[in-house]
């Protein structure tokens, strides 16, 4: 069922009923037809990219591009091998092991806010807003904005109301895709003056199969409000699974060693302005934390 879907995906094919039916006839069962358009439906997380053009119709191909593009990825390739030789993550080998603590996003530049993506419910038809600036003395990121959760009048959605703030992936030489290795560390440190609203931080991981495409870790983050920072932290064993907005039956642990985003949420159904403001993200390791996962594992998912 998944390889035919990703087939179906690769090369954008646009079958009928009997069309699949004269392809392969197992997959006409009531079972495989509904999974199938299930997990080809317009789905899309909020932050991706609305579009899903071949990378020809996007790409600038004169002489002058495809020279600075090529040298600026060779030039990529080389630092990626330096950093291997160098050690785990461009670090040497003693300052790895050695390592505490690290800063994984800080906020001093518009560069720094490049990094990230703001999106609202505004791509489904909603009427929340959010952006992204620099806060105090271009010093700190604030996101904010206003909610609103009244369902865009299509006919088809239900419920609406969000706005989420997310880092743009890891890309190497030649646009691949590369992960965080958050494997030394086991909790999340966050500097942040919230609204006293509860937000969710989301965390997804590198993924193997089609059907976990979705999944995401969260946590929820109840901000205090006020003119006083907050210093959190966050153990990765208290984040939980989902996938598309459902909570999972099956748990697992989050992969430290796969990370790919991390992002905040807002839908609280409160209809009104927010802001988070962010000092700093970064991780660390608390060896009085001793905890694997926090929720149950099961052996065999309960019907």
């Amino acid at each position: 069922m998944m390889f035919s879907h990703e087939i179906m995906q690769r090369f954008n094919f646009s079958l009928t009923y009997k069309q699949v039916k004269a392809f392969s006839p197992l997959l006409c069962s009531s079972f495989h037809l509904s999974a199938i358009y299930s997990q080809s439906r317009n789905y899309r997380r909020p932050g991706s990219s609305p579009e899903r053009l071949p990378f020809w119709k996007y790409t600038n191909f004169s002489l002058k591009n495809t020279t600075e593009t090529l040298k600026k990825n060779v030039n990529l390739v080389f630092k990626e091998i330096q950093d291997h030789l160098r050690g785990p993550g461009g670090k040497p080998l003693l300052e790895n092991l050695l390592e505490q603590t690290t800063v994984m996003w800080e906020f001093r530049s518009p560069e720094d806010l490049q990094k990230w993506t703001v999106s609202s419910d505004m791509e489904i038809g909603g009427k929340s807003q959010a952006f992204l600036k620099l806060g105090t003395n271009n010093q700190t990121a604030l996101f904010y904005g206003v909610l609103n959760s009244e369902a865009p009048r299509d006919g088809e959605t239900t419920s609406s109301g969000y706005c989420t703030l997310r880092s743009k992936p890891p890309k190497g030489a030649f646009g691949r895709k590369l992960n965080y290795d958050w494997s030394n560390f086991n909790t999340l440190h966050l500097r942040i003056r919230g609204d006293g609203r509860p937000w969710m931080v989301n965390i997804q991981s590198e993924t193997y199969f089609t059907l976990q495409w979705d999944d995401l870790y969260h946590y929820f983050l109840y901000t205090r409000g006020g003119p006083y920072w907050q210093d959190i932290k966050i153990p990765l064993s208290k984040f939980f699974m989902s996938s598309r907005g459902r909570v999972q039956d099956g748990q697992y642990a989050l992969w430290p060693d796969k990370i790919t985003t991390i992002g905040f949420t807002i839908a609280d159904r409160a209809d009104g302005p927010f802001q988070l403001e962010i000092d700093f993200i970064g991780l660390c390791n608390d060896k009085a934390h001793t905890e694997e996962f926090a929720y149950e594992l099961y052996k065999n998912i309960p019907l």
